[in-house]
């Protein structure tokens, strides 16, 4: 299902907007089994504000998708964003352990008021490839 937005009713306020899926799953694309855990997505919404409903559809279909953990921390911010061009957003996923081990991602993609994804894209990104993961746009 395609992501839905409608337009900020307070878009000269920068505002924060928390929205959290406790109950987020995904296929492990190496043994194909479930992975479990929990998207919590922050973000200042610019001229338009994403819509749950759409947003509840999208991240179910991720329940037969064969994605990592990084990947789909990645594709959830990357998706949103072209969705709804943000000034700031983070996309966390926190994971249940799996082989004993768990995993934290961070993906932040911090926008300044007027400058597309586009824009950001061509600016230099930094990526950290630790356990705790944060793209931004640099100074």
């Amino acid at each position: 299902m395609a992501l839905e937005t409608f337009l900020n009713p307070q878009p000269g306020r920068d505002y924060e907007i928390a929205i959290r899926c406790p109950e987020f799953t995904s296929v492990c694309p190496k043994t194909g089994l479930p992975d479990f855990g929990e998207i919590r997505i922050t973000y200042t919404p610019d001229e338009r504000c994403i819509e749950l409903k759409s947003l509840k559809y999208y991240l179910v279909d991720f329940r037969s998708k064969g994605i990592f953990y990084e990947a789909v921390t990645n594709q959830i911010l990357d998706d949103l964003v072209a969705a709804c061009s943000p000034r700031r957003m983070t996309v966390v996923g926190d994971f249940t352990a799996r082989g004993g081990m768990i995993r934290l991602f961070n993906e932040k993609n911090k926008i300044r008021m007027g400058i597309n994804l586009e824009t950001v894209r061509a600016a230099n990104l930094t990526i950290s490839a630790k356990l705790l993961r944060v793209a931004e746009l640099k100074p």
